[in-house]
């Protein structure tokens, strides 16, 4: 008798920038989730996962944060974040910031090691291979810096859109390059930050594509921004919209 494995039950931490201003990529992380065959939940209690305090240098109130979000996402077999920033936050530095806790150790290092980005863990972990999103042009992405250079994401975004009927996806000059956004960055260093994105969002241009995506709110509402000040007619979205066949509007341009 062939015994059915169980669905791992999986905690959608939805992120900050996806409560308030773009919920559908949540959505989308639902059905994706779902139809990978998980059991999704998003715990109620859930908030911020502490990032801008930890990058402000409030590493008490981060620390506070991190207490409290490891309690809540111990009882789940993965935590999984539409976000490469808010997830590498979790995995990364939850364990260094709470090190002086030695008696929370282990249930800081089990919550970190089961926590995952939605893009890596639909094919790292739940090996998915086919999605539902049709989407119809030409499309580039851009990696953000804390999902390839902390969590290794590069080849997963575009495993999953390469399934996505009528979705041609092209390569920008400097997929890699920061998009000049980095949280408290572009606030801190507006000056900076603002020739960053100018040259980011000319790359995208260059391209040729209708569409640009990524795996990170941050960077897509600040190269969302600079397109729409310029007066381009690039769409930006985030790739679990496309990847899900979710329909809403493109980002900043709600209105």
């Amino acid at each position: 008798m062939t015994s059915i494995k169980p669905k791992p039950r999986v905690a959608l931490f939805v992120t900050c920038l996806v409560d308030v201003f773009r919920p559908a990529v949540g959505f989308a992380a639902v059905k994706l989730l779902e139809d990978a065959g998980c059991l999704v939940e998003v715990p109620r209690d859930q908030t911020c996962c502490g990032q801008p305090a930890y990058n402000s240098g409030d590493r008490a109130e981060a620390a506070v944060i991190a207490r409290r979000n490891v309690a809540m996402l111990a009882p789940y077999d993965y935590v999984v974040l539409p976000s490469g920033s808010c997830a590498a936050m979790i995995r990364h530095h939850y364990p260094a910031l709470l090190a002086d806790e030695p008696d929370l150790a282990p249930l800081v290092d089990a919550v970190a090691g089961k926590t995952w980005e939605l893009m890596s863990f639909l094919t790292d972990v739940m090996g998915v291979s086919q999605v539902p999103g049709r989407y119809t042009g030409k499309a580039a992405y851009h990696d953000s810096c804390s999902g390839l250079r902390e969590l290794g994401i590069r080849s997963q975004p575009r495993a999953l859109l390469a399934q996505v009927d009528g979705l041609e996806l092209v390569e920008l000059n400097r997929p890699d390059e920061c998009c000049g956004f980095g949280g408290a960055f572009c606030v801190k260093y507006p000056d900076i930050s603002d020739k960053m994105v100018s040259d980011k969002v000319a790359d995208v241009v260059a391209t040729g594509a209708e569409t640009l995506l990524a795996g990170d709110l941050g960077c897509l509402m600040n190269m969302a921004g600079k397109l729409k000040r310029q007066g381009q007619s690039i769409q930006v979205r985030h790739a679990a919209e496309v990847l899900a066949g979710i329909a809403a509007p493109p980002i900043g341009r709600e209105d």
